[in-house]
């Protein structure tokens, strides 16, 4: 897929978002019920100078859970150990970075689902009772240290929640899910990284910028930062409307944010296979893509937007997605009309 649009992050975004990144809850756009529950979490526990409880977030790639755990860290006051599933793949590993830990600082595990089983069972003791039990030796010589942990908090963030075992979820305290955000709030993104980049945007051309980034905050500043280098550019550094929707037309990023490969799985799905039901598996064949990248990156903000529903039989193209490539909906049984309802 088109990498300006890939909400997942990328090596040249690392940097940037550092800067752009809001690093209070004051300051944090949207998700105004999960900054509302979260803000109450965190202050009761400052009142009482414990450590806040282990805490979930769930939802697509690139809408603020990083974000969000480092907002705890710095609301707290205190250190933020950052790590990722895949990169925890022995339990001596996660004894190093658990014994390193100070009391009530932030372990922030991002690709939680990702963990191996082993690992994953080596964590359980440190989230409920703050031990880390520790074999020494093998055979009938081998003995268990029980290693004590200072009372920390666990961040976990994962973008396919149902892949994470019930154990594991069951010792996170608070859960949360973010969602896509609404336009309006993307705007405010929008206009608040363009004064940090001290780039001059207009009224007219955030809003453009908001409406095509995918309800996703981080493709909403790669979008933007893109639109900075075709003003400086072409336009004297300043990103009119008319700037911004050039600088977009040449991303191939349509008025509601899809680029070339979603509006290729619509088509596919509506020529080759008369709008569905479809397999996901057949539709990656035929795109010659991962199922994956189908599942995880494509399809969320496709059904967001009402283009693609999930039925028992596979997916289906709506109406409205083929109104918006320009096409005649087929007419449908009132029953295949109710069941995408």
């Amino acid at each position: 897929m088109s990498v300006v649009v890939d909400p997942h992050e990328l090596p040249e975004d690392e940097q940037l978002d550092l800067t752009l990144r809001p690093r209070t809850l004051a300051d944090y756009v949207g998700q105004d019920q999960v900054k509302e529950n979260l803000s109450i979490l965190l202050e009761a526990a400052r009142r009482r100078g414990e450590a806040v409880d282990h805490i979930l977030f769930s939802g697509p790639p690139g809408l603020g859970k990083t974000t969000l755990a480092n907002i705890v860290a710095n609301e707290l006051g205190v250190a933020i150990r950052t790590t990722s599933g895949p990169a925890i793949d022995h339990a001596g590993a996660l004894a190093s970075m658990l014994l390193n830990l100070g009391e009530r600082d932030v372990f922030f595990i991002d690709e939680i689902h990702r963990l191996n089983k082993i690992v994953e069972e080596s964590l359980y003791p440190a989230l409920e009772d703050f031990r880390f039990d520790h074999v020494v030796g093998k055979g009938a010589g081998a003995t268990t240290l029980n290693l004590q942990l200072p009372r920390f908090t666990c961040v976990g963030a994962t973008t396919r929640q149902g892949l994470l075992s019930a154990p594991m979820r069951d010792r996170f305290g608070a859960t949360y899910r973010l969602d896509f955000y609404t336009v309006a709030d993307l705007e405010r993104i929008v206009r608040r990284s363009a004064r940090i980049l001290e780039l001059e945007l207009g009224v007219e051309a955030a809003a453009e910028l908001a409406s095509r980034s995918r309800g996703t905050p981080r493709v909403a500043n790669r979008l933007l930062r893109r639109v900075r280098d075709y003003a400086q550019v072409r336009a004297d550094g300043q990103a009119t409307l008319e700037v911004t929707r050039a600088a977009l037309k040449m991303l191939d990023v349509d008025e509601l944010g899809l680029e070339p490969l979603d509006r290729r799985l619509l088509e596919t799905m509506i020529t080759k296979f008369a709008g569905g039901p479809v397999g996901l598996d057949t539709i990656a064949t035929s795109l010659s893509e991962e199922r994956e990248t189908i599942e995880d990156v494509h399809e969320p903000y496709l059904i967001q937007v009402g283009f693609l529903a999930r039925t028992a039989r596979g997916r289906v193209a709506t109406d409205l997605a083929y109104r918006h490539l320009g096409l005649t909906p087929p007419p449908r049984e009132l029953s295949e009309q109710q069941s995408l309802l």
